[in-house]
């Protein structure tokens, strides 16, 4: 059981502006600041020491486009980055690393490409490498969530440990941006089906109850933005958990 939780603030980039999806459909974007590091900056003077950083035009694109954003972010906070976004090949995380991140996340490359994924686990360590994982109905979605495979979570999960993950952050698809609460029993599933990858839970965060549920269900980490942006978990709330 984790006595406090890694609280993970996600920042969204479009055109280098900090924005939100709804379920990953790019129709739905909403601009919430034109200036991702006066966000960073925000998080930062709150308590925050780490921030998930999606490069949503890198998703659509398959590279790396927003590496001067992060830049920016890793060269003005001490923030503690992943990143993740388009991540196809070795030299988008040799550009990431280059741009600051301290971590990569990868995704749909674990199940499209998985020897170049396995070799980013060799090269990197799992200390830099974490293994996205975005699920509906327990089963991997990939391709910006537009294809859900067949490939079930939990041995999907348990082939990854074997091959040297120890940090997964899962995504219910269904729960990401709806704001109704995060899949606490499907992480639960996951902490006991696969005792020692660390567990970041994504999707669905509404408020800081549901960051407290999951605390409670010793889930160690967080990511959540929407929540932040639409003002229902205030910044100063947060300081509790820091």
């Amino acid at each position: 059981m984790y006595n406090v939780i890694e609280l993970i603030p996600a920042i969204d980039l479009i055109d280098g502006k900090c924005v939100r999806l709804t379920q990953g459909n790019y129709d739905s974007m909403k601009v919430y600041n034109e200036d991702p590091l006066e966000v960073a900056k925000l998080f930062e003077d709150h308590g925050i020491t780490r921030l998930h950083v999606v490069d949503l035009d890198g998703a659509r694109a398959g590279r790396i486009i927003n590496y001067r954003v992060l830049e920016r972010i890793a060269s003005r906070t001490a923030l503690i980055i992943d990143f993740g976004g388009g991540l196809k090949a070795e030299d988008d995380l040799e550009i990431a690393f280059e741009s600051g991140a301290q971590m990569v996340t990868g995704g749909s490359i674990a199940v499209t490409n998985p020897q170049e994924f396995e070799t980013w686990i060799t090269k990197y360590g799992s200390e830099k490498i974490i293994l996205g994982a975005d699920v509906r109905d327990k089963k991997i979605a990939i391709n910006g969530w537009e294809e859900t495979t067949d490939i079930a979570l939990i041995p999907f999960l348990q082939d990854y440990y074997k091959k040297g993950i120890t940090k997964v952050i899962c995504t219910d698809i269904g729960r990401d941006g709806m704001l109704e609460g995060p899949a606490i029993d499907l992480y639960k599933e996951i902490r006991d089906e696969v005792e020692f990858v660390h567990v970041i839970a994504s999707g669905g965060v509404s408020s800081i109850e549901d960051i407290e549920k999951l605390m409670e269900a010793g889930i160690p980490s967080v990511i959540f933005g929407k929540a932040l942006y639409e003002g229902r978990i205030q910044l100063k709330d947060l300081l509790r958990f820091t």
